[in-house]
């Protein structure tokens, strides 16, 4: 349910993408374009995956690898056959302690990002596509930035577990407070266009919501924190590579 009775969730912001950083953002690209068969399109500095119509979009850039203990997102894909194809792809098995009776098998990827993929008839992710959701360490005051930022209602929201999802279904994305939060800084951002191709306006927007502003990017984008402190980035109106964003 909403979180606040009379919200009208209009849309600040629409989400692009997950962007990830990967020492060479080429191998990440093609591993997960082969694993959702997706195409991959080359826009400034980066290799964007385009989600769709109700699927996350993902983008990959130069940076640091990903680290077991240091990322504080993670993809739940829903395919049946996933877990083949990304082995034969170049994943490979993680031990993270998860038990057989649990229900998801834990991966990384080439540049060293784990996911895990849910067994079939998980209801919770029911409808929600193969890219099922992303996890992220974090606060339910994060998630409600994000769901009036976004415009995404809350799906779900017990104690410290929230998770939010676009008006048109697809991808969830949800936080809660993890055993071990990672401390390392973060190769895992969102990216972000302004609903109206405003940037300022969107900008002033979401700090009102409670964001900080941080700096701008050699490309235009303004940088900021949620009020977890993690950074995302605003890209100037219009988008790159013909490319569409997700609906808010």
């Amino acid at each position: 349910m909403p979180p606040d009775e009379g919200d009208d969730y209009v849309p600040v912001m629409r989400l692009l993408a997950v962007t990830f950083e990967a020492a060479n953002p080429a191998e990440p690209a093609r591993f997960w374009a082969g694993l959702l068969g997706r195409e991959v399109i080359e826009d400034t500095g980066g290799l964007l995956l385009p989600g769709g119509e109700a699927q996350l979009g993902l983008r990959f850039v130069p940076g640091r690898a990903g680290r077991l203990g240091a990322n504080r997102m993670h993809l739940h894909l829903t395919s049946t056959d996933a877990v083949a194809t990304a082995i034969r792809l170049g994943g490979h098995h993680l031990d993270v302690g998860q038990r057989p009776e649990e229900g998801h098998v834990v991966l990384a990827d080439p540049a060293g990002y784990e996911f895990c993929v849910i067994e079939p008839g998980n209801p919770y992710l029911a409808g929600c596509g193969p890219l099922g959701e992303l996890t992220c360490a974090g606060t339910r005051q994060v998630g409600l930035f994000w769901s009036k930022a976004l415009g995404w209602p809350v799906v779900w929201d017990q104690g410290e577990q929230i998770a939010i999802q676009s008006p048109t279904g697809g991808t969830k994305i949800a936080w809660d407070t993890w055993d071990n939060p990672p401390t390392a800084p973060s190769g895992q951002r969102f990216e972000l266009l302004p609903a109206d191709g405003d940037q300022q306006a969107a900008t002033d927007a979401l700090i009102a919501l409670g964001a900080a502003r941080l700096d701008t990017g050699h490309d235009g984008s303004v940088v900021l924190t949620d009020p977890d402190g993690n950074e995302f980035c605003v890209r100037p109106g219009g988008h790159p590579g013909g490319s569409s964003p997700q609906p808010g």
